[in-house]
Order: structure tokens, then sequence, then C-alpha cells
């Protein structure tokens, strides 16, 4: 007996599924050169457009200098560094917490959180649109696991009627698929009446929302008490790599004993840290580059409604078009791209099946002229494909 992977390769080709991976050989930036093309691009996370910034850059030449290049070991052993505690220290008072402490990767960061803070006997209830790490983590934990209607806080009420043991609720800040806020303080006030703790992945939050950065809980003034465990991911807004997890002094002093992830993984290039710790500084002092990418937002959304093009319920950088059909989907990203423009096919299982869509995303390294742009070859893409059935 042996594995029909052959099959499994087919069956998705055929379904308009199959992904295959862009080759980049620019710097990340939203002019790039993508196997062999240049193109004008709107599918990075790199919002507020510092992963070139060439203070970021310098940086982080400065950090391989003071520190070498590996980690060498993890951070319980010789691995933590001067440039691991003083961003941990920084992220801290961004958050506005006692501790931060970081991880590899918001994959690691989610897994790590939830599975040492619940197993068996206990309960995690999540949003069925969270993310895939955070789904993952709640099956690896042991715990009676639930996903509640999406955003819907009587949904969630329900759940956690029926949870026992320790319980708690996780949600993505902002949803990374539809680029939707999480109803953070319904849900806040429901984890706090039955005496749940709620857990935030804010990867796409930070950064972009709050007067200072400080992602969707400074967005809506809630605090540690609402929400003890908050995540961010530093390879998106940050620009650099990474992620952190911030909270109490108990909670960090719990995952440092108890997180698999973070006990057994090799820590981050030091350089990396260091160059961290600059793109935390510009994003806090250089408030104009959220208030820039509020201005594209609103202006990408006026004109892909005036195209009739279906817009999703997002006020972030991610700005879904929602086209259903999959190969639709494909056939409109081909286009774009014929006309010099990267606009990513998102389709299941990535999302849920017949909601297929075009994940436009925005950062501050745009122009209004590229919003401009990037509309104009959407009508053209538009006009120039067929309808095809559902």
């Amino acid at each position: 007996m042996s594995f029909d992977l052959s099959s499994r390769l087919a069956e998705r080709r055929a379904a308009h599924l199959y992904r295959q991976r862009p080759r980049l050989t620019s710097p990340q930036d939203v002019q790039v050169t993508v196997d062999g093309q240049q193109l004008l691009a709107f599918c990075s996370n790199d919002y507020l457009g510092l992963a070139n910034h060439p203070e970021v850059a310098e940086a982080m030449v400065e950090g391989v200098r003071r520190w070498g290049v590996g980690g060498g070991a993890s951070h319980l052993v010789i691995g933590h560094s001067e440039a691991h505690h003083q961003l941990e220290d920084a992220l801290a008072e961004l958050t506005g917490r006692p501790r931060a402490l970081l991880m590899s990767s918001g994959y690691m960061a989610n897994i790590g959180a939830i599975t040492a803070l619940v197993g068996q006997g206990d309960t995690v209830l999540q949003d069925r649109l969270n993310h895939a790490s955070l789904l993952d983590a709640g099956l690896l934990s042991g715990a009676r696991f639930s996903r509640y209607l999406h955003n819907d806080a009587d949904s969630l009420n329900k759940r956690l009627a029926k949870a026992v043991g320790n319980t708690l609720v996780v949600t993505d800040g902002v949803f990374s698929m539809d680029g939707d806020l999480a109803e953070l303080p319904a849900i806040c006030a429901q984890a706090r009446a039955r005496g749940a703790w709620v857990m935030v992945d804010d990867a796409h939050g930070f950064g972009c929302l709050g007067e200072q950065g400080g992602g969707v809980v400074e967005h809506y003034g809630l605090s540690v008490d609402d929400v003890p465990v908050l995540v961010g991911t530093l390879g998106k807004a940050f620009g650099t790599a990474g992620a952190f997890i911030a909270g109490s002094e108990e909670l960090i002093e719990t995952l440092i004993q108890f997180a698999r992830p973070y006990i057994y993984t090799t820590s981050q290039p030091p350089a990396v840290a260091w160059a961290t710790l600059k793109s935390l500084q510009l994003l806090r002092e250089e408030g104009w580059r959220r208030e820039h990418l509020a201005r594209l937002i609103a202006r990408f959304r006026e004109g892909a409604s005036a195209l009739g093009l279906q817009l999703m319920d997002s006020a972030t950088p991610i700005q879904p078009l929602l086209i259903g059909n999959s190969e639709r989907a494909m056939q409109l990203s081909a286009a774009l791209r014929e006309r010099g423009i990267l606009v990513t096919a998102i389709r299941p299982p990535t999302v849920p099946q017949g909601t297929a869509r075009l994940r436009v995303t925005l950062s501050a390294a745009h122009s209004g002229e590229d919003i401009d742009r990037l509309l104009g070859a959407l009508q053209q893409a538009l006009s120039s494909l067929p309808e095809i059935s559902a």
C-alpha cells in the first residue's frame, strides 16, 4: 500500500485550488520583480512600508555586527540576547502590559499560548473565522474545543454556558481574509461574566489601529483585564519577523515554563530583534503612515464601489473583493497580472466554499496614483473576461 499523492494533487488542480509560489527577486516593496516580471503589488502584509525601510535595514546590519547572525540556542539556554530583551521591554510598553515574550513566529506564539494555558478538562472557544494557527492550537490543546458564530456574542454566550474547567475565548483582532474587526467589547463582556479569559491574535491590527499603533485593543480602549492574552506578529506592519505575547508577569512566566514552542526552539536572530526596535520606533513616531493608509483605504473603497465590485465590511488595509467562483477569481488575478498588477486570489480551503476572492492589501508605501492604477486595471480585467457559471 502506498500514498496516492498524484491523485490528491490532480484533484486540487481540477478544482482550481492548486497553489504555486511566486518567486520574488527584488526587495519587499510595492514595486516588485516576481518571476522576472515587474509588478505593482497589492498582496503584501507590509502595511506601513517598513520591510524595506533604509533605517530598519541599517539597524539589521548593525545588529549583525554586534551580535552575529544566529541565535545559537533556545532562550532558556544561551539564546536570549540583550537585543531580544530590549525588544520585549519595548513591546510591553507599546501594549501597556507588564511583560512581553518574543516568539519565532505567529503560528508558534498561538500554539504555545493556547496549549500552555488549557488542556484536558478545560474549554477553548473560538470564532469560526479564526486563523488556522489558532484553530490548530485549540485542537492540539486537548481541551474541549468549540467554535462560535463569527463575531456573534450571543453564540459565544451559549457556548460559555456549557464550558467546563478553565475557559479561554480566542479571536483574531482583525480577520485576515475578511479585514473586519472582532467585536471585542461584547466578547470581553460575555467572557468576564462567565469568568473566562480572552486571548486576541492581533497580527493584522498592530501598527494600523489605535492612536499609537497599539492595535485593536488600543482601538477599543480595553485593558489587560479585558484581554489578558495579547498576541502580535512582527512580519506585517513591523516589517521584520517573529511574534510576541504580551500580558501580566504571571502569564509570561507561565509561558516561559510551559509553552513548548518557546522552550524547544532556537531564538530568532538577535539582529532581527534589533531591526524590529527601529521599526517599532518608526511605527510609533510616524503617525502619518497610518493617516496616509486611511486615505488610501477610503479612496480604494470609493473606486471599487463605483465599479460595482463587492467589497467586504473592512476599514483596514485588508480589502477583499468577493468573487465567489474560484476559477473566476484566478482568471481576474491573471488578468490583473497581465496589466502589471499583482493581487492574489484566495480560494477554499483558506476561505469557505463559494467565497473565493481577490485579497487586496494596501500599504503606506502606496500612492494615490497606485490606487487609481489598480482600479483602472480592475475595470479593464472585468470587461475583458466572459461571465462563467457558478
